[in-house]
């Protein structure tokens, strides 16, 4: 099922496209919807942008429910890795 709720939020990073140059990352939108590409029913769909560069300047990921979670937990566990100090 889908839940059309579309989480948007700015960002600061970087990403490398798909012509393998590293561009600016300042948008991330998440959705769990159809997926484009991936071979599942439903995904947790993950785009980082950067707008004002252009279409081209998109990094998109396709999750299952599992994935995802297991992303959400790795993450999790590298940021609770780090000294506080470092976090600044």
């Amino acid at each position: 099922m889908c839940t059309y709720l579309t989480v948007k939020d700015g960002v600061e990073g970087s990403a490398k496209g798909p012509g393998g140059s590293w561009f600016r990352v300042t948008d991330v939108t998440v959705y769990y919807d159809h997926p484009v590409h991936a071979m599942a029913e439903h995904t947790l769909n993950i785009d980082f942008s950067a707008p004002a560069a252009g279409p081209g300047a998109r990094v998109a990921l396709e999750l299952t429910a599992e994935s995802a979670q297991a992303l959400v937990a790795a993450v999790q566990k590298a940021l609770d890795a780090v000294p506080v100090e470092m976090l600044s």
